[in-house]
């Protein structure tokens, strides 16, 4: 399930930056995203969230996991179609 951006925006701002930065953390092991100090983090955070606000990225809840996490919109696409 996807979780609309408009309910992330009214979660605990703490909150919903932990769900990014969790996210970014795994960009940075995967190679995807080098962050080198704090700074780079606050800007990764703020285009995150712009990229969520854009659709480029989603949060996607799985209740059969019991996870949440940051996805690109193709890469949940690609799910939904190989499931069919």
């Amino acid at each position: 399930m996807l979780v609309p951006y408009e309910s992330l925006v009214q979660l605990p701002s703490e909150t919903f930056d932990n769900l990014i930065k969790e996210y970014l953390i795994s960009q940075v092991e995967d190679g995807s995203f080098s962050g080198d100090g704090e700074h780079s983090m606050e800007r990764a955070i703020v285009q995150c969230k712009a990229a969520l606000k854009q659709g480029t990225l989603v949060v996607e809840y799985s209740e059969e996991e019991e996870s949440i996490g940051i996805r690109r919109k193709e890469d949940i696409v690609v799910q939904d179609w190989q499931q069919d």
